[in-house]
């Protein structure tokens, strides 16, 4: 019987963590060999074992991800905020969370944000070969999705954020906010 890697063995083989700081701390996660077409190309048929790569195979992994956004939002009675266009983050996070604290909550999901951000996506596109045939392959390309931003608050740490787009491959980020908040 072959088992798969667990996810924590993934993780320490194969992620790289940073660490930023400006006027806050960041973190930012992600897997080196998804960030090119042939990593992606490799995960598709080495690990989820598809005879062709194409992200309509990884397409699941995204809605899997949205659906369970949507679900603890609904279990945990957070509210969706969807950003408008010019709209500051922030300013809605100062404004929940005067709200949130008022509520007597010391620590917790404050809101979830859903903001449309341009990002680096794989795509598939047929490429030709041989006598005239085409073979899916991957590229990457620039496309507007939605991003997530999970605001909370921390009774040690602090107001913080989580932000991910459910595009794959997955990018989790963390980062620390402002201390003026």
């Amino acid at each position: 019987m072959n088992l798969k890697p667990s996810v924590a063995e993934l993780r320490k083989e194969h992620m790289v963590m940073e660490l930023e700081s400006s006027d806050r701390m960041y973190l930012n996660a992600y897997v080196p060999q998804l960030t090119t077409e042939a990593g992606v190309a490799g995960f598709v048929r080495g690990y989820l074992g598809h005879r062709f790569a194409s992200t309509k195979q990884v397409a699941e992994m995204s809605e899997s991800f949205v659906e369970s956004i949507m679900q603890f939002s609904l279990d945990y009675k957070i509210d969706l905020v969807r950003f408008q266009k010019g709209q500051r983050k922030d300013d809605v996070m100062q404004a929940r969370l005067r709200i949130f604290r008022k509520k007597k909550h010391q620590e917790g999901v404050v809101f979830i944000g859903v903001a449309q951000e341009k990002a680096r996506v794989p795509r598939t596109v047929r490429k030709a070969f041989g006598n005239g045939g085409t073979i899916p392959w991957i590229n990457y390309s620039s496309a507007n999705v939605n991003f997530y931003y999970f605001y909370c608050l921390d009774e040690e740490f602090g107001p913080f954020l989580s932000s991910s787009a459910p595009t794959f491959p997955i990018r989790p980020s963390c980062a620390s906010m402002a201390t003026s908040i």
